[in-house]
Order: C-alpha cells, then sequence, then structure tokens
C-alpha cells in the first residue's frame, strides 16, 4: 500500500507540467488569431466589379486567322485591350505597359493573357495584327472581326470607337476610343477594369493578387 503523502510530488508536478503546456497553447492560439486579424486585404488599384458578373462572350478571329471565343479560355486571367494597329500613341503605349506587365510577373505570367481587339477593321487584318502584337510580346493575341461581329462586344464593355476623319493625312483617318484594361478571371468573370494611363507597377499588384487568389 502507498502512502498517499507519497503520491503528491508526481501529481503535482504532472499539474505544473500541463498547466505549463495549456500556456504555451493559450499563447500560440493567440499568436495565430491576432496575426489573422491584423493581415490586411489587397488593396486593388484597378476598379472592382462587385458582385462580378460573367464576362460578356463573343467570338472573333486571332492573328493566325483561327476563331478566338473568350468562354473557352478559362483557366487563364485574360487581359482586353481595344485599339488598332494606326494609333499613334495610347495604344501602343498601354501595349508597351502590357508587355512590361508580362515580363514582371515572372512565372505568373504563365497564367495570364493579353488580348487586342481591333476597334478598325477596315485596315486590321488577322496579318496586319499579328506583325503588331508580336512586336510587343510573341504571347499577345491580335482579335478582328467585321464591323457586324465587332460592334455587340463594343456595345456589352461600354467600348467608345468614333472614326474621325483626317483631311490630307496619308491614313486617311483616325479611330477615337475608350482605352480601359479589361481584366477577365479564370473562371470568365469580369473582375475588374484599370483606367488608362495605369502604371505597370499598379497593374502587377492587382494582377499577381487574382492569378494567385482566383475565386
Amino acid at each position: 500500500m502507498v502512502a498517499s503523502g507519497e503520491l503528491c510530488v508526481p501529481l503535482a508536478t504532472t499539474y505544473h507540467k500541463n498547466k505549463e503546456a495549456m500556456r504555451y497553447i493559450v499563447s500560440f492560439l493567440l499568436g495565430v488569431l491576432l496575426l489573422s486579424g491584423c493581415a490586411r486585404p489587397h488593396e486593388f488599384s484597378a476598379t472592382i466589379l462587385e458582385p462580378a458578373d460573367r464576362a460578356p462572350d463573343f467570338t472573333l478571329t486571332n492573328q493566325d486567322g483561327q476563331p478566338f471565343r473568350l468562354s473557352e479560355q478559362r483557366g487563364k486571367l485574360t487581359l482586353l485591350f481595344f485599339g488598332f494597329t494606326n494609333c499613334p500613341d495610347i495604344c501602343p503605349t498601354e501595349l508597351g505597359t502590357l508587355a512590361a506587365v508580362r515580363r514582371e510577373l515572372g512565372t505568373d505570367a504563365e497564367n495570364v493573357q493579353v488580348a487586342l481587339i481591333s476597334v478598325d477593321p477596315e485596315r486590321d487584318t488577322p496579318e496586319r495584327l499579328k506583325i503588331y502584337v508580336s512586336a510587343f510580346d510573341p504571347t499577345f493575341i491580335g482579335l478582328q472581326g467585321d464591323q457586324a461581329a465587332l460592334d455587340p462586344v463594343l456595345q456589352e464593355y461600354g467600348v467608345t470607337a468614333i472614326r474621325r476623319d483626317l483631311p490630307g493625312s496619308a491614313s486617311g483617318y483616325t479611330m477615337d476610343h475608350s482605352a480601359f484594361i479589361y481584366v477577365i478571371d479564370q473562371e470568365g468573370y469580369w473582375r475588374a477594369l484599370f483606367s488608362p494611363g495605369s502604371t505597370m507597377e499598379a497593374i502587377v499588384n492587382d494582377v499577381r493578387y487574382l492569378v494567385r487568389n482566383p475565386t
């Protein structure tokens, strides 16, 4: 028979060990809660569309003369830009920025597709688009269609594209158009809109977040 006094020391030791262990567990859990509470949500530079709707679908012709349907581009973040190959300033500026974005994204760029939709179907043939977009980045896609195919796309995305004659100019006319960048996520939702002149850093920051945090 063991005297009760002989049990006091091991019982007391076990109690204190358990108490110490519980203190460490509680401290760890509190630390996790504090860290999660301090994590800031991503601050977007782009205009975020909430709630996000399915991007209006369309089918146009790519620079290789093949059909391109937006709804078939699942798995990649698609950046749409509307412009034309004779554009003197805003188009090369924005496409140059998007080329820099892809370079800066590194391996994340594998999940990003840039596509230029021509607002000048009279002059922008697939062959002309291929030469133009590949000068910025060989992965860029150029899209075109006749006016009947293009008009619904312009309307659904709220794009302004107006022909303006240039008397005495060799080009004959130009296209005045809006210059937003449309962000379609990996599941085909229209998630965001970049304003003209958005910096490369701002676009990279938002695009990288969306690539790594799909809906």
